[in-house]
């Protein structure tokens, strides 16, 4: 089927403008900022899972700041309650009434650091925030900022002390990302920026809050073909097909990757989605709701490698375009 969808070529310049502010704190780590990018403007969350020291924090702290948001930090223990991050009702003597005491995730930009070390009881409470952008205590829903962002953090499994997320809360982030150690140039040039000081203490806004909303809005009228659509349910049945999966890609695994998809292609100055948008995104969205099965595990086969065999084995589709004169 054809799409008389007008063809644009040049990057968003308000997007490219954020994606090398950030780049002024992460050297050399410009397809995860982008991809960071796009989580938040598709109107999701992060989840940054990576050895400690390579700039989870760092890189949150510079999303927040491109965007003008408010910004908290929530420190996750064991010991914490989700009063501690929700919020409390406290009585005032004074009034005779509660009142409500609003916790550090009533903020559009949350880290949650190291949120693998917290208990399971506490990290339910991100649940209701990430997906219904509110929150409910003692019986009462408050909303939460426009635009709400979780940026969590997390250590691999393999080290001590630390708590599975449960799968519920693994399905509301939109996408898993690393960074990964830099290059030797790199890392010297990382040297270099903070030898004087760090250079997050010198970064500027870019832009401010109401218009990083406006952009949300822009980038979910990006054209989608029913093609590209039928393309995202077909790789979706293949997960829960897959005999190495004991769960597959949800029904809400397969919105978020075609949210993706349309903000890819709105920060590459396009109006419509390509197939390589969905592609080049689907691991970063997919792979951390996908639970293989014990015998997959024993195996050691991985949820990324059957995602791309999967992927290798689906006929792409072909769009043509026609060109606005």
């Amino acid at each position: 089927m054809a799409s008389k969808t007008r063809i644009f070529d040049q990057p968003q310049p308000l997007v490219e403008r954020m994606i090398m502010n950030v780049e002024k704190v992460i050297v050399g780590k410009r397809e995860t900022i982008e991809k960071a990018f796009i989580a938040m403007l598709s109107g999701g969350h992060l989840l940054l899972e990576d050895v400690p020291g390579v700039g989870k924090t760092m890189l949150a702290r510079a999303l927040a700041k491109t965007i003008g948001c408010e910004f908290k930090r929530i420190q996750c223990t064991p010991d914490l309650l989700p009063s501690d991050v929700t919020g409390v009702s406290v009585f005032n003597v004074k009034s005779n009434e509660f009142e409500f005491r609003p916790g550090p995730l009533m903020t559009s930009v949350v880290l949650a650091d190291e949120c693998n070390r917290t208990s399971p009881k506490t990290q339910s409470a991100f649940l209701e925030a990430m997906e219904e952008k509110r929150v409910t205590i003692d019986g009462t829903s408050y909303e939460l900022p426009k635009p709400f962002v979780v940026i969590a953090t997390q250590n691999p499994m393999d080290y001590e002390g630390t708590y599975a997320l449960p799968e519920a809360q693994m399905d509301r982030f939109m996408m898993k990302l690393s960074l990964g150690y830099p290059t030797h140039d790199q890392e010297i040039l990382m040297l270099d920026r903070l030898q004087d000081r760090h250079p997050l203490e010198s970064l500027k806004p870019v832009i401010v809050q109401d218009e990083f909303v406006q952009l949300q809005k822009e980038a979910a009228m990006i054209h989608v073909d029913n093609t590209l659509k039928d393309f995202i349910v077909r790789l979706a049945l293949a997960t829960r097909d897959h005999a190495d999966f004991y769960v597959g890609a949800s029904p809400r695994a397969s919105y978020a990757l075609m949210r993706a998809a349309q903000t890819a292609a709105y920060v590459k100055g396009r109006s419509f989605v390509v197939p390589d948008d969905i592609k080049d995104l689907v691991l970063s969205v997919w792979t951390h709701r996908l639970i293989l099965t014990s015998d997959a595990r024993m195996m050691g086969r991985s949820a990324e490698l059957i995602l791309q065999s999967i992927l290798d084995g689906m006929q792409t589709p072909v769009l043509r375009y026609v060109t606005a004169k």
